[in-house]
């Protein structure tokens, strides 16, 4: 005679599988998400780095500023400045000008930028257990 054996366990270690995997999953979109709302940070601090870059470019070529693209650079940018603006003195030759204010405020926004994507990830991420 031969019994069939039937572990009572079987579905419960089914079901735990199972519930592991959809936890993965979970943690997996999650992980995903976090990495794009990253990758948007960087994006637009990026940009924003590149205008206060190219106005500082700008003022050191001493670029027209009646020129339309000069001009949208330092208006796209002005907002971005105004709390630098008066931080330090403006070296000023020739129309060449030194925007220091400006070089200070692409360090600030930098570590804003990596303080912002680093404080997402340390609320937002679950750590792996």
């Amino acid at each position: 005679m031969h019994q069939s054996h039937t572990n009572p366990m079987q579905p419960v270690v089914r079901q735990d599988k199972e519930a592991e995997k959809v936890h993965t999953t979970i943690e997996a979109e999650q992980r995903r998400t976090l990495i794009k709302i990253s990758q948007f940070i960087w994006l637009g601090f990026g940009v924003l780095e590149g205008l206060i870059g190219l106005r500082i470019l700008l003022k050191l070529i001493a670029a027209n500023p009646q020129s339309p693209f000069a001009n949208l650079i330092y208006e796209v940018t002005k907002p971005f400045l105004a709390p630098f603006v008066g931080l330090t003195p403006t070296p000023a030759a020739n129309g060449v000008v030194l925007e220091i204010h400006s070089i200070v405020a692409l360090f600030v926004y930098a570590l804003i930028s990596v303080l912002i994507e680093r404080l997402i990830w340390i609320i937002f991420s679950r750590p792996r257990v």
